[in-house]
């Protein structure tokens, strides 16, 4: 006969042979309930699932059943994810069938895959699910605001991605749980096998393909979490636009007063870390929608870098990392198991996984007001853009179109040094839409809320990459806080040449030769305009794609060279 298992947390965890009753009648078969289970993975399978298991559990099925596991010092989950430690976005397929073909932003960022082809990667996934010992299930939210929340099951044979997903998406309630009924999406992920590099479509044994038809993601040849996280997120941009609602990939946090300032940028430009201010409740830190109601966070967990993490920078993602927290990649002593943030011998991506409410001040439900500061980070490469200039309506649609940073080492496979590049929307590889839809509703939201806008530097400053220094992290602080304040709002401002860039002149705990790039700069005269014309001209070869479908007043809003 079977037993109820002790479980310690709100949530129960539904599972084999130690399975919980409180969701199902106790007289129904153990071949009834098995049958339960089996269906709501949608996999042929004949030994136990695990589904919305306790954060407890899924440590010890980790550390029984996946080698490389271990428990921190600090209570964290370690774990690794093999080969692959970053997204692959080259290996991103959208399946291109009728109920979307007109829809999605067709080209590099979403590679076309045939249906046929989808199905033989979701055989072969299903295939392989079907060998393994265990599988777990997770079934949860995407989104807080219960209008436009969405339910998502994910499908997976390692604990490390069902407590990685347990973190990230809105746990359901008992009740939700046992009434949850079909998911709006199944993400099946058999990451440990590769995908078959002649099935027609593939480059390579990594594959990413998202079916919005069949509401299924099918995930192969990479262990790497973060791919479900921006799978979901993916599913979200291209189903709240539908709905006339603008998906951002953004931060958020909120002060006292209930001002809501929206934090734009892709990893590596400080998104995660400025969002966490222990002066202002974090609603989240990397996924929101803005609706008619006010903005909603699409998560319920934060997935930070860890690269030279120390409690006096970033207190609070630093204390974020106990238990019940996911560390990736990361190096620690082998006996007493203290991690060493510092060591990338791995990969400079490490990361964590944690929920929301591991920040102390952080604000759950993760809803917020309408915006009140839309602020667009970047990591300039070149050294030549300002930590901060205020922006016109127009500026803010040129430079959220452009999305211009730098591809910080190993946010992606294959990257080891910053690289210039411009992605839309300062998200490009997660937009399904063309980004000039994202962009005018941007302009709308912010036009109707009086929101004012800003570009902040968390990059360069004194010099280009490698003669430079990366601008302080305490100078980026104290210019949001400025922002916050009032004082930029109130500021006297100076043209910035050739990016046309309004910057103040003074600004509280920033010295004032950082806020001018050109002051600031080691090399000669010549060496900075060479530079910042060099930029400038990337930016106009960029837009330039964009200019058909641009206002005469946004394209106009770039650099003049």
């Amino acid at each position: 006969m079977l037993t109820a298992y002790p479980n310690a947390e709100q949530h129960t965890g539904n599972f084999l042979p130690c399975f919980n009753f409180q969701h199902f009648d106790t007289e129904i078969s153990l071949a009834a309930i098995q049958d339960a289970l089996h269906r709501i993975a949608h996999v042929d399978y004949t030994k136990p699932i695990i589904r919305n298991a306790s954060t407890p559990v899924l440590y010890e099925e980790a550390l029984k059943h996946e080698a490389g596991s271990a428990v921190t010092s600090s209570g964290a989950l370690a774990l690794n994810s093999g080969t692959k430690k970053g997204r692959s976005p080259s290996d991103k397929r959208i399946v291109y069938e009728p109920s979307s073909e007109d829809n999605v932003w067709w080209g590099p960022v979403n590679i076309k895959m045939s249906e046929n082809s989808f199905m033989v990667n979701r055989e072969r996934a299903i295939d392989y699910l079907n060998t393994r010992d265990r599988l777990y299930v997770f079934d949860g939210f995407a989104g807080w605001d219960p209008k436009y929340r969405i339910k998502v099951r994910i499908v997976c044979a390692r604990a490390y991605h069902a407590l990685f997903m347990k973190n990230m998406l809105i746990n359901p309630t008992d009740e939700e749980l046992e009434h949850f009924g079909e998911p709006d999406f199944t993400v099946f992920n058999a990451g440990e096998f590769p995908a078959n590099r002649y099935t027609t479509g593939m480059t390579s044994t990594t594959s990413v393909a998202v079916n919005f038809d069949r509401k299924e993601m099918v995930i192969l040849g990479t262990q790497y979490a973060g791919e479900m996280k921006k799978g979901i997120f993916t599913v979200m941009h291209y189903l709240m636009p539908k709905a006339g609602v603008l998906s951002l990939h953004s931060s958020a946090n909120e002060g006292p007063s209930g001002d809501v300032s929206l934090f734009f940028g892709l990893s590596g430009t400080g998104k995660t870390t400025l969002s966490a201010d222990p002066k202002r409740a974090l609603i989240g830190d990397d996924e929101h929608c803005w609706s008619a109601d006010g903005i909603f966070n699409i998560e319920a967990g934060c997935y930070a870098k860890c690269v030279d993490l120390s409690a006096d920078t970033e207190p609070e993602i630093f204390n974020a990392i106990r238990f019940g927290s996911v560390v990736e990649n990361v190096v620690y002593d082998p006996y007493t198991r203290v991690i060493d943030f510092t060591d990338t011998s791995l990969t400079e991506n490490t990361r964590v996984a944690y929920p929301l409410t591991y920040i102390p001040n952080a604000k759950v439900p993760a809803i917020g007001n309408h915006p009140k500061n839309i602020i667009l980070l970047t990591c300039d490469a070149f050294g030549v853009l300002p930590p901060v200039s205020k922006l016109t309506p127009a500026q803010v649609s040129y430079h959220f179109i452009s999305g211009y940073t730098a591809k910080i080492a190993g946010t992606e496979d294959g990257v080891t040094e910053p690289t210039a590049t411009f992605s839309s929307c300062f998200g490009a590889p997660f937009l399904v839409w063309h980004p000039t839809k994202y962009a005018a509703m941007l302009a709308e939201k912010m036009k109707e809320h009086s929101a004012s806008a800003w570009l902040i530097n968390t990059g360069w400053n004194g010099g280009a990459y490698g003669t430079g220094k990366r601008i302080s992290l305490k100078y980026s602080r104290a210019i949001l806080n400025a922002i916050h304040s009032g004082e930029l709002e109130n500021a006297e401002y100076e043209n910035y040449p050739i990016f046309n860039l309004a910057i103040p002149k003074k600004c509280s705990g920033v010295p004032n030769e950082v806020l001018n790039p050109k002051l600031s700069w080691i090399g000669s005269a010549e060496s900075y305009k060479e530079t910042a014309e060099k930029l400038a001209k990337l930016f106009v070869k960029n837009f330039a794609i964009y200019s058909t479908k641009a206002a005469e007043a946004v394209i106009q809003a770039g650099p003049s060279i």
